[in-house]
C-alpha cells in the first residue's frame, strides 16, 4: 500500500516539474521570463496553480449529461497512471510483472482516448464534441503506425516483455539500426500525446480549447495532468524500445550510476524534445494530420518493416549456413 502512495506522490511530483521545466524552456526560447515569483526560481509555481484548481468550484453544463461529464476525466487519469504499471523502470524495480508488457501498453493507450471522447460529448458542445471526434480519429490513424513500430522492435527481440527488448539493447541501442522506425514512432507519440503541432483536439484557433473546453476546477486538473502523464510515459517508452532503457551512455558504464538514473536522464532528453518541438513547429490543419498519418507514415511503416524482414530473413539463412 505504501509503495503505491510513494509511486502516485513521484508521479504527481514529476508532473510538476515537467511543467514547470516546460514554461521556463518556453520562455527561454522566446527571450522571456518564465515563472519566477512563487518560490526560488518559480519552483512553488505549479504547487500554486494545483492548490488554486483545487480550491475552485467544479460547474457543470446545464445540459450535459453530468454523471459522464464527471467520471471522463476521472477515467483518464485512472488509465494514465495505470500505464505506468506496464514498464520497468530499471532492472531490478517494476510495477508489476507483466510478460506481455507491448500488448498492455497499447490497450491502456488505446481506452485513454475514451475519456476524451466521453469528455468532449458529454459537455453537450459543439466545440467540446467536434474536440473529442478528431481525438478519435487522430488516434485511430496514429496508433497503427505506432503499433507497428512496436512489433518490429518485438521482431527484432524475440519477445513481448519489455524487460527482454531492454537487455537486448545491453550492447547496440536500437536507434542506430533501426532509426527510420523512432523517426515514424516519435511523430505517432507526439500525435498521440495531442502535442504540438498535432494539438488540433484542443486547438483554441477553431475550437476554443476542444473537448475540455466546458471543464474547470478540479476536472480540468485531471485532464491536465493526465496530458503531462502521458507526455513522461511515451518519452519513457521511446527510451525503452530505441534508447536502451536504463543503459548507461556509451563510455559510462563504469561511473556505477544506478540504471533508474540513466533511464531519468533520457526520459528528460526526451521531454525537452516534446518541449522544443512545440516552440518551433507550426501547427498542422486536419486535412494534413490524415493526410500524413494515412499518406506517408503508415506506407511508410509497411516499407521498412518488410525491408526489415527481408534483412532479418537473409541474415538468418547466412548466419546458419556458416554454422554448418
Amino acid at each position: 500500500m505504501y509503495n503505491y502512495l510513494i509511486s502516485f506522490v513521484f508521479m504527481l511530483f514529476t508532473i510538476a516539474l515537467s511543467t514547470l521545466l516546460e514554461r521556463k524552456v518556453l520562455g527561454s526560447i522566446q527571450r522571456r521570463k518564465g515563472p519566477n515569483v512563487n518560490g526560488i526560481l518559480g519552483f512553488l509555481q505549479p504547487f500554486a496553480d494545483g492548490l488554486k484548481l483545487l480550491l475552485k468550484e467544479t460547474i457543470a453544463p446545464e445540459k450535459s449529461n453530468y454523471w459522464a461529464f464527471l467520471l471522463s476525466p476521472a477515467v483518464t487519469f485512472f488509465l494514465s497512471i495505470k500505464l505506468w504499471t506496464c514498464i520497468p523502470l530499471d532492472a531490478f524495480h517494476f510495477p508489476s510483472s507483466i510478460m506481455f508488457g507491448c500488448f498492455s501498453l497499447l490497450i491502456y493507450l488505446s481506452l485513454g482516448s475514451y475519456g476524451l471522447i466521453f469528455g468532449g460529448w458529454s459537455s453537450n458542445s459543439k466545440y467540446a464534441f467536434l474536440g473529442g471526434m478528431r481525438t478519435a480519429a487522430q488516434v485511430i490513424s496514429y496508433e497503427i503506425c505506432l503499433g507497428f513500430c512496436l512489433i518490429m522492435i518485438c521482431l527484432m527481440s524475440h519477445s513481448l516483455d519489455i524487460r527482454d527488448i531492454v537487455e537486448f539493447q545491453s550492447k547496440l541501442w536500437y536507434v542506430f539500426p533501426l532509426f527510420p522506425f523512432w523517426v515514424l514512432f516519435f511523430i505517432s507519440i507526439l500525435a498521440e500525446s495531442n502535442r504540438a503541432p498535432f494539438d488540433l483536439p484542443e486547438a483554441e484557433a477553431e475550437l476554443v480549447a476542444g473537448y475540455n473546453v466546458e471543464y474547470s476546477a478540479l476536472a480540468f486538473a485531471l485532464y491536465f495532468l493526465s496530458e503531462y502523464l502521458n507526455l513522461v510515459f511515451l518519452s519513457a517508452i521511446s527510451t525503452l524500445f530505441f534508447w536502451g532503457g536504463w543503459s548507461p551512455f556509451l563510455f559510462c558504464s563504469q561511473l556505477g550510476v544506478p540504471g533508474s538514473i540513466w533511464f531519468s536522464i533520457k526520459v528528460m532528453l526526451h521531454v525537452l524534445l516534446f518541449i522544443w518541438i512545440r516552440s518551433t513547429l507550426p501547427r498542422y490543419r486536419y486535412d494534413q494530420l490524415m493526410k500524413l498519418g494515412w499518406q506517408v507514415l503508415l506506407p511508410c511503416c509497411l516499407f521498412f518493416i518488410l525491408l526489415g524482414v527481408i534483412l532479418m530473413v537473409h541474415i538468418t539463412k547466412i548466419l546458419s549456413f556458416g554454422s554448418y
